[in-house]
């Protein structure tokens, strides 16, 4: 950055880029999560995204929100899980 000073929308995207990747980490690799936990964790994050960028909603359902329920499912080795309803 030329100024040296971050913008607001700077540290908000950073804030949202560790809140995804420490929710991802979490689902693949936390040995104590239950199913039902993952399923909660992903659905707080959503509101989580729809609270603090609405605008992006629709990003996040469409590239986030999968990557996160696909690594949910192999975690338990799940092919598809109509009984969860995420969004």
């Amino acid at each position: 950055m030329v100024s040296g000073f971050s913008s607001e929308s700077d540290t908000f995207q950073a804030r949202c880029e560790v809140m995804l990747d420490v929710a991802l980490k979490t689902l693949r690799s936390d040995p104590e999560l239950r199913l039902c936990e993952g399923l909660r964790l992903i659905e707080a994050t959503r509101t989580a995204v729809s609270r603090n960028a609405p605008a992006s909603l629709d990003t996040f359902d469409a590239k986030i929100l999968p990557l996160l329920k696909q690594a949910l499912f192999d975690r338990f080795g799940l092919v598809d899980c109509p009984q969860c309803d995420i969004q």
